[in-house]
């Protein structure tokens, strides 16, 4: 279904990613520690949107409506109700409408939606944010909370940290049916770590991967998990990171990109939406990701546009076998030769359809609320020349982005067109 009014992204911006391995995150070794603390939720949230509205020149008093995404600011910092931190962010939000949207690593992607729904609906200028604080516990506590992505009672005892858990049974089953290894997730990880280090909000800007590293087990990539049955087939390279950090955009309508002085050509229009949901308690075919793909092809099919109309994508690489998996659903290749795409280059910064240019989930990091919001303004970022030294050569026509929650239980799609 069309959408009511056109709905047009014009800016954004992030905050750095940070975590363990960033040189500027306070931990007890730091030379700083004790001195300085990290960013808190409402710092994080506060800086995203201060830049934002810096970037577009909005005027905080003309936003109609605010839209946040977070997973679990309950568990890591004993926050909820953050649709009223977000109309915190700013003097000028108060008494605006605000909420915050919940969808495990979605969320960000449906705060995003939600936005574009509302101008839709009649608004004209609308801010879509998101957020995550996650470094603040354990791994094993935080592995806990992250765990309620999941169906809890039923697959929180495969391992002390369930999702890689659920993402090893997934490697374990691409490998019996049809051979994937180490040596092809290798290519994912030194992709995401390489893109990372030539982009300075990442938090992996200064921790490089070889091929050597990502594709062996040792002490410098353990397998880590407990179940004996899955460590085999996961290893640190392998993982997105625990990271802290925020994402904020603007989107208007036609009357909100004019009174901005903006033409379409100044802004990337949203073509195309998908959204799709599977059941939490049941389990699909764990070679593939059905509802990231169907999300797909419900974008696609809006904006009227097949993958080799694409020029750049963020997909959701919360793992390295999510990544190849998402080259399927795209309909990029067939899953069993996915990893060579990636080995050749065919999804590098400037290859035929560059994938995940700022290090994705394991290199740009994965605050998981602000991921989704994170996807559509980097392609944002790409199509408008603001990447960089990791801008890819070839001006994007179209993107499209890939935002998964959980186990593939929910997908949110966007299909981008640089304004013309």
């Amino acid at each position: 279904m069309a959408l009511a009014r056109r709905v047009f992204i014009v800016g954004g911006a992030h905050t750095p990613f940070i975590g363990k391995g960033h040189p500027d995150f306070i931990w007890k070794k730091h030379p700083d520690f004790g001195v300085r603390d990290n960013p808190t939720i409402h710092q994080l949230l506060k800086d995203a949107v201060g830049a934002a509205l810096a970037q577009t020149r909005v005027d905080p008093a003309s936003v109609d409506r605010l839209y946040v995404g977070n997973f679990v600011g309950e568990l890591f910092v004993r926050q909820g109700h953050l649709g009223s931190a977000l109309a915190g962010a700013h003097p000028a939000f108060a008494g605006k409408p605000a909420a915050r949207l919940e969808a495990a690593c979605a969320s960000g992607g449906l705060a995003v939606l939600a936005g574009i729904d509302a101008i839709a609906s009649g608004a004209d200028t609308v801010l879509a944010a998101g957020v995550e604080v996650q470094t603040n516990e354990s791994a094993r506590v935080g592995a806990d909370y992250l765990a309620r992505a999941a169906d809890y009672d039923r697959q929180r005892s495969i391992d002390e940290f369930t999702f890689p858990a659920l993402f090893a049974a997934r490697i374990k089953a691409c490998n019996q049916a049809w051979g994937l290894n180490d040596e092809d997730l290798a290519h994912f990880a030194v992709k995401a770590y390489g893109n990372a280090n030539r982009n300075p909000l990442a938090h992996m800007v200064k921790r490089t991967m070889s091929y050597e590293v990502a594709s062996t087990a040792g002490e410098n990539n353990p397998n880590f998990l407990a179940n004996e049955d899955l460590a085999p087939w996961l290893k640190i390279s392998d993982c997105s990171q625990v990271s802290d950090g925020a994402s904020a955009l603007l989107m208007v309508s036609e009357q909100g990109l004019a009174a901005l002085g903006l033409r379409p050509a100044d802004a990337v229009e949203v073509r195309g939406r998908g959204h799709a949901v599977a059941s939490l308690y049941e389990d699909g075919d764990p070679t593939s990701l059905p509802t990231v793909a169907m999300a797909m092809r419900q974008a696609k099919a809006e904006a009227g546009i097949d993958v080799d109309d694409i020029g750049v994508a963020e997909v959701h690489d919360c793992f390295t076998v999510a990544e190849l998996l998402s080259y399927e659903a795209i309909g990029l290749c067939s899953r069993r030769d996915a990893a060579r795409l990636c080995a050749e280059g065919i999804t590098a910064i400037n290859g035929q359809l560059p994938v995940n240019t700022g290090g994705g989930l394991i290199g740009f990091g994965h605050p998981v609320g602000a991921t989704g919001v994170k996807q559509v303004l980097e392609v944002y970022r790409q199509m408008k020349g603001l990447c960089g030294s990791y801008q890819v050569p070839t001006t994007p026509v179209w993107g499209l982005t890939a935002n998964m929650g959980g186990d593939d239980k929910t997908a949110v799609s966007l299909a981008l067109r640089n304004g013309d």
